[in-house]
């Protein structure tokens, strides 16, 4: 399942990291794997056959989405214990993120088929654009601006 290989190769902040760079990497790695071929086609199937079995749309949901929010709500209460973020509710901010970083183009792929699935050059700028809204949010304002000098 693409939230295992998710959770299994989520990028390593350094200790002297810069955080702009790290949420990029990743919200691409997101991306790249909840974007392929094989899980958007899982996603239709399952999306099809919610109503006959809701029981696996419910499996699909929390081994997915709801799995890869808790784990990022926990990257985010570690960039906060280290005062990179000031968050007061890190499931809610990893809600918000994984929908700016999947929605649009999860969307857009199940409805307009595989050649809508973005290329990794606009999956990257996308990413950019989702870690500036977060920095945006919650960003510790003594660390810096956000990327890209917004």
């Amino acid at each position: 399942m693409a939230s295992d290989r998710v959770q299994k190769k989520v990028p390593e902040l350094a200790e002297r990291g810069e955080i702009s760079d790290y949420l990029g990497r990743y919200a691409f790695w997101q991306r790249t794997v909840v974007l392929t071929p094989p899980s958007i086609h899982l996603w239709r199937l399952v999306a099809g056959e919610a109503s006959r079995f809701p029981e696996l749309a419910q499996i699909l949901y929390v081994r997915g989405p709801q799995r890869e929010i808790a784990s990022f709500a926990k990257v985010l209460e570690q960039l906060a214990a280290r005062d990179l973020l000031t968050i007061d509710d890190p499931k809610t901010a990893a809600s918000h993120f994984n929908q700016r970083v999947t929605s649009a183009p999860l969307k857009r792929a199940m409805l307009l088929g595989d050649d809508a699935i973005p290329k990794h050059a606009a999956l990257r700028c996308r990413a950019a654009e989702c870690v500036w809204v977060l920095l945006a949010a919650y960003g510790n304002k003594a660390i810096g601006a956000a990327p890209g000098g917004r």
